[in-house]
């Protein structure tokens, strides 16, 4: 018989009384998880006296170690990438800003380009995921940086861009009173920031959190994150095992690669001859010294009759489905596809990696929505007051751009298949042809076609169903020219929507 026994937060044990019918001697055995199959006498399952069952979890505070981080990051190119490839994809691409059009949105396009904003953004990101935690501040002229922001007070070029601070030279306060009391998204996290004054050109200033944009490497429980004083953890820190283990390998490659051609010679009476020095020492030398000099040459190898050479080779098989096998999980802990963590394709018939960008990718706009959405809207917010002197319109917003750009083919196999779509609607009298030219142009922004349709002719248009032919003329003309070739002329009559032979129709204009 067993009892099963538990005391407060304690594991629950395991205890099988001495004597008992199923021989298994008395032991006290802590249960510490797994699946319920147990076997004593076997000695199979966590908690039975094996190996596996001695195996437990502990913090290892990679993150609070500075040095090692900084020394990882500068050294170690694996590092580098899984720390650089996530912020530079999700900020690369950009975004593009909707609700605004003509000076206004070049005024806003090229303030963003030339304050650096994007870069600004992904260095916060870069640095938490290093570090576990950073900030970018908003950076207003003339404005008391330990008061809350007041966005209605930003004048025109009051906004300078953004600060990037890593937690490493700025900290939290944690004081009572410190934290954010107001419910809302950022509740329960620091009021204000402080910087370190270490001597190194980092004035000490006092930062309102609705001045700082917050990141964090990976986001902790409540008790760890206070143990980390309300930041986050390295990114490093997860994976450091796997890590140390990859760089172990490879430079134990290297290491191989020097002693994979060893040459072994015997000689009778070595011992001796090294024991007693002198000339006779001095000989064996100048023998090997002459073995080298031939070698070199000629290829030859002289030796008394007596002596023994022999060489030995070292394989390498296997070494290097080691390296994948880490590889392999390095890229599944960091969510980075193969072909983008090591620029190579995944192995398997018929497996180009196509699938685990477009996986990675879909991962990548996931994180901007989450991490990047809030913190772009406070900005364009600030962006826009200071660069057009006014509020944003209520439509003003913004979309990330993806992270991959479908090619010119891509593209015009998309518009053909909404201009085929469209049509199919029109001559089966389901939209008119005012509704047509609408969802043309809608289309524009992902095919490159029917942008230059205007909202006039969609007013003019006949409120009755175009024929296919006209769509399909103007979808010829929308396309774009390729590389070296001359833009379609127009057929004479067509600029007035006329058709060989035909009544004239109203204009339609095409990309």
């Amino acid at each position: 018989m067993s009892d099963i026994h538990s005391a407060g937060a304690d594991k629950p044990r395991i205890r099988v009384r001495a004597g008992s019918s199923s021989g298994v001697p008395a032991q006290l055995v802590s249960w510490s998880g797994g699946d319920s199959f147990v076997n004593f006498a076997a000695k199979i399952g966590i908690g039975t006296q094996n190996q596996n069952s001695a195996s437990t979890y502990a913090f290892n505070f990679i993150t609070r170690n500075r040095m090692m981080l900084e020394a990882a990051y500068r050294g170690s190119w694996i590092v580098g990438r899984a720390i650089d490839i996530p912020a530079d994809d999700m900020t690369t691409a950009g975004i593009e800003l909707s609700g605004i059009d003509g000076d206004d949105l070049q005024a806003m396009n090229a303030a963003i380009r030339d304050m650096g904003l994007g870069q600004q953004i992904a260095d916060s990101i870069r640095w938490a995921r290093l570090f576990g935690g950073a900030i970018a501040v908003l950076m207003i002229d003339g404005a008391d940086m330990s008061t809350p922001l007041n966005i209605d007070a930003i004048g025109p070029g009051a906004f300078k861009g953004l600060q990037v601070f890593d937690r490493t030279v700025i900290t939290p306060t944690l004081g009572p009173t410190d934290l954010v009391q107001e419910m809302g998204p950022d509740f329960g996290l620091p009021a204000f920031y402080q910087t370190f004054t270490n001597g190194l050109g980092i004035p000490a200033l006092k930062i309102h959190h609705t001045r700082a944009l917050r990141q964090v490497g990976i986001k902790l429980p409540y008790y760890q994150s206070w143990v980390e004083g309300l930041w986050g953890e390295a990114v490093m820190e997860r994976i450091w095992d796997r890590i140390v283990g990859f760089d172990s390998v490879t430079q134990g490659v290297i290491q191989l690669v020097y002693k994979a051609h060893l040459r072994l010679m015997k000689i009778k009476g070595l011992r001796n001859l090294i024991a007693t020095g002198g000339p006779m020492m001095e000989a064996v030398a100048k023998q090997f010294d002459f073995m080298r000099q031939t070698q070199t040459a000629e290829g030859l190898t002289l030796s008394d009759a007596d002596d023994e050479f022999q060489v030995f080779q070292y394989a390498f098989a296997g070494l290097d489905d080691v390296l994948v096998a880490l590889g392999d999980q390095l890229c599944g802990a960091l969510e980075i596809p193969r072909t983008r963590m090591f620029g190579t394709s995944p192995g398997g018939l018929d497996s180009s990696g196509e699938s685990d960008l477009t996986t990675y990718d879909d991962g990548v706009h996931k994180d901007q929505e989450a991490k990047l959405r809030r913190p772009w809207t406070v900005i364009l917010d600030v962006l826009h007051r200071s660069v057009l002197g006014r509020k944003p319109d209520p439509g003003f917003g913004f979309e990330f751009n993806p992270l991959h750009k479908p090619t010119a083919k891509e593209k015009a196999d998309e518009g053909n298949t909404v201009t085929t779509a469209v049509t199919g609607a029109v001559n089966a009298n389901i939209v008119s042809r005012q509704t047509a030219l609408r969802e043309l142009k809608q289309s524009s922004e992902s095919t490159g076609m029917w942008s230059t349709i205007t909202d006039e002719e969609i007013e003019a248009a006949e409120d009755v169903a175009p024929s296919a032919e006209d769509l399909m003329l103007l979808a010829q003309k929308s396309k774009t020219p390729a590389e070296g070739e001359d833009p379609a002329t127009t057929e004479p009559g067509e600029e007035s929507g006329g058709r060989p032979g035909g009544a004239a129709r109203p204009a339609l204009r095409a990309a």
